[in-house]
């Protein structure tokens, strides 16, 4: 079954009117509200949906640009595109906090407005769920997947971005000069299973099984019809 809607931490934004009032007019206000969930329709951004507190209601669908930190119009005021890089890349869709990094200083590089540094909220992230259903989608494909970062930056905006296009410092662990990666794209898939030269197990029962070439070149001793003497050990 499709998961569309993922919950998300409480986090307290402020909504800019106008996107509450479908861009015809509150320009240059805003609302207290606080993060609900997110949907996640293929070819679309995210969709935010945010309690809010002085009207006593839920309003969603709202794009990570609707979204700021503070009461105030940011500088630089980052458009839709700078702050989600991609488009949701399935209906399937779930949220985890990436721990170890959680705490760490992360830095955005974006479209056009250079690298913003930020603090890591939580990570959505696609896949497709329904065997049962076409995976048109490319969640699951190596060179076209991507996580989608949440990160508060410090302009007081909220970014959507993939590990490709964040950088990430410790203080413990970072070192002074960190290297700029010359990485590849992962087009591989990787399995254990298949294509390997190690035989098969469908005439094995046993408990500590063993192919039928490990058992050629490492012999067991036959233990049927043995008995164990006072001291516990196998005997003929």
């Amino acid at each position: 079954m499709s998961r569309l809607i993922t919950n998300l931490p409480a986090v307290k934004v402020w909504v800019r009117k106008e996107y509450l009032c479908d861009h015809k007019y509150g320009h240059g206000e805003f609302i207290e509200g606080v993060w609900v969930t997110a949907k996640s329709i293929p070819g679309r951004a995210f969709y935010f949906e945010t309690y809010l507190p002085e009207y006593a209601a839920m309003y969603d669908k709202l794009p990570i640009a609707a979204f700021v930190a503070r009461p105030e119009t940011p500088t630089p005021d980052l458009d839709l595109p700078n702050l989600q890089f991609w488009n949701c890349m399935d209906y399937d869709v779930t949220t985890v906090c990436k721990q170890i990094v959680a705490s760490m200083e992360w830095e955005c590089r974006t479209r056009h407005f250079g690298s913003i540094k930020g603090e890591y909220i939580c990570t959505l992230d696609n896949y497709h769920g329904d065997i049962d259903t076409i995976d048109a989608s490319t969640s699951e494909i190596p060179d076209e997947h991507k996580s989608f970062n949440l990160i508060a930056l410090e302009n007081g905006q909220f970014a959507l971005y993939p590990n490709n296009r964040c950088r990430i410092f410790d203080i413990s662990m970072t070192p002074q000069d960190a290297k700029i990666p010359d990485f590849k794209v992962s087009t591989e898939y990787y399995q254990v299973e298949n294509g390997i030269k190690w035989g098969r197990l469908g005439d094995c029962t046993d408990y500590f099984w063993t192919t039928p070439e490990e058992r050629e070149e490492y012999p067991q001793p036959e233990i049927n019809n043995q008995k164990e003497d006072e001291n516990g050990e196998l005997t003929s």
